[in-house]
């Protein structure tokens, strides 16, 4: 997935009512940017961190900046959680993910479940359907571990169970965490911010949900997916 256009660099001054964030810019400026993220951000948020923010020309946009890449000691790491659909559009357009590849047809928002829309659904004939949920992931506070969430994420513990409901039904589900950022081998449920999450993970694989981690290359010109990482289960959490 190519930026849209060339992101310009600074330094981020303070991120702020979860979609808002201050950068000054190397030319001087300081700018207000949109900032895609709805999580904590921890580790992502620390003013003086290297910034790189999108520009838009849309008259309609209150802002015309996004912030789309922090740099830590890891690396660049995508923070823009509107990303991580079109990363894997792109990918399975390429057959770049061979778990998901020999589908004839990919449909993006289908309704499922109890008012929800599954971001993708993969048809074949010769196949049994299969509902794809796409989890964007950007913590890591173990070094070359990534997590999800970084706070309290019902949203995306319902989707677990809804894709639990699919399996039942006698169709495929998988829930495929994005890793943007380069530093990580290796992926697992971050119980101590959401232990209902980490459950809920548990008890989908159990179901026979499948789990998939892919980490991108995230660079200043685009985010493409690139390898397969290991989950890394936890101890049977308690119910």
């Amino acid at each position: 997935m190519e930026f849209c256009s060339p992101l310009q660099r600074g330094r981020l001054v303070q991120r702020y009512k979860r979609f808002f964030a201050d950068v000054l810019m190397d030319d001087g400026r300081e700018i207000t940017a949109h900032c895609p993220n709805p999580g904590a951000m921890l580790g992502l948020n620390t003013p003086g961190l290297p910034a790189w923010v999108s520009r838009s020309d849309s008259p309609t946009r209150k802002l015309a900046h996004t912030l789309e890449l922090v740099q830590t000691d890891g690396g660049l790491v995508g923070i823009n959680t509107m990303h991580p659909n079109r990363i894997v559009a792109e990918a399975l357009a390429a057959g770049a993910i061979p778990e998901l590849a020999n589908y004839a047809s990919v449909r993006r928002e289908v309704k499922y479940g109890a008012a929800s829309r599954v971001d993708f659904l993969l048809t074949d004939p010769d196949q049994a359907p299969c509902w794809l949920e796409v989890k964007n992931c950007h913590l890591s506070r173990t070094k070359g571990l990534a997590e999800f969430p970084d706070c309290v994420a019902a949203r995306s513990t319902k989707h677990l169970k809804e894709l639990e409901a699919m399996v039942a039904e006698g169709d495929r589900a998988v829930v495929l965490f994005v890793v943007q950022r380069m530093d990580c081998e290796a992926f697992c449920a971050c119980q101590d911010l959401d232990s209902a999450f980490a459950r809920a993970l548990d008890r989908a694989a159990d179901a026979g949900v499948e789990v998939l981690v892919y980490g991108c290359h995230v660079g200043i010109g685009a985010v493409t997916i690139e390898r397969r990482m290991p989950w890394v289960r936890r101890k049977q959490h308690s119910a």
